[in-house]
């Protein structure tokens, strides 16, 4: 029996940051972040609310969804950059908001790629495991935190959010939906292109490490775009030919929403129409680990799906990591 989305869910902080707010703040204008990006606005969330905040609320909508208690959760996975603290696990907070008292949890950080990692993750041990039962999966990410809001090369592109799943293994054999395949890759060797240098055991917090601004996202743009587009291309072919499916019967592309220029080159080397490639990077700007979830809620609240569609997440990150997942609704 295979692994199936029974409901899904998000959140979006109540903040509006417009690209006319970011011209007063850095040399920026509207007509350069939308030429470039593709981003409009983002949300940003509030000074006293974390990240466990946000995905108990995007949590409440995927378990309501599915029908699904709290204390039905067998397993909690919280992707992210941004956790509430460096430890106890997001996930473990969460699970105490939620009252998910029966939940094994953990947080899982792959940066962008985080909830495809997530979701593999979830799949296998829900496979192999019989504790294992029903899951949720959630992304969140409070990049405001972590952005450099006098770099202007940076501070145009990221926002906050989160996103959740719930998971639950298939019934029987008429129950035809499920996750149908996926591939995950890393290169560390690109590490130092998308960072946060400072805060961790090989660079702790200093006065020198927040004077010289080194507690914020550094990215390297040009490489990310060529790495990305090729990698998310590559995942994507690889899980498509694994499960005999082509490109055109693939109802919509869910990339990862970073940049439109890399979302629009990823599903012209799929040879996908525009129209089945699903964009929401308008209004949300980068939300890392949750922009994926945030934009299947959105096509599954909107009615954009109908059971049978095949749906293909994709994402890549810091790490450098990347990943494709193909599922069946």
């Amino acid at each position: 029996m295979g692994i199936k989305i029974t409901g899904t869910g998000s959140y979006a902080p109540e903040r509006i940051l417009t690209n006319a707010e970011l011209e007063k703040m850095v040399e920026t204008s509207n007509d350069w972040i939308i030429s470039r990006t593709g981003i409009r606005e983002r949300r940003i969330a509030a000074p006293n609310e974390a990240c466990s905040d946000m995905a108990c609320k995007a949590a409440t909508n995927a378990l309501a969804m599915a029908g699904v208690a709290p204390k039905e959760i067998d397993l909690i996975i919280v992707a992210s950059v941004t956790p509430d603290k460096h430890f106890p696990s997001t996930a473990a907070i969460l699970q105490s908001k939620l009252d998910a008292s029966n939940a094994t949890c953990f947080d899982l950080q792959a940066a962008c790629t985080g909830f495809l990692y997530s979701l593999e993750c979830a799949n296998a041990l829900m496979a192999n495991e019989s504790n294992y039962r029903k899951a949720l999966i959630i992304g969140v990410e409070k990049l405001s935190v972590l952005t450099d809001w006098q770099d202007r090369n940076t501070c145009v592109l990221f926002g906050d959010g989160a996103g959740a799943v719930v998971l639950e293994k298939r019934t029987g054999k008429k129950d035809i939906g499920g996750i149908l395949a996926s591939k995950l890759g890393t290169d560390g060797k690109y590490c130092d292109i998308l960072q946060v240098e400072a805060g961790g055991s090989s660079m702790p917090a200093t006065h020198e490490t927040i004077d010289k601004r080194q507690h914020f996202i550094r990215m390297e743009g040009q490489e990310v775009f060529k790495l990305a587009v090729n990698a998310m291309s590559k995942a994507c072919r690889d899980v498509l030919e694994s499960a005999s499916i082509r490109p055109e019967d693939v109802r919509w592309l869910i990339p990862h929403q970073a940049n439109l220029r890399i979302i629009k080159a990823v599903g012209t080397k799929l040879g996908m129409r525009e129209e089945n490639v699903f964009v929401n990077l308008d209004k949300y700007g980068n939300t890392s680990a949750a922009s994926v979830v945030i934009a299947l809620d959105e096509i599954v609240r909107s009615s954009k799906v109908e059971r049978g569609d095949y749906l293909l997440l994709t994402a890549f990150g810091s790490g450098l990591t990347w990943g494709a997942t193909l599922l069946r609704w």
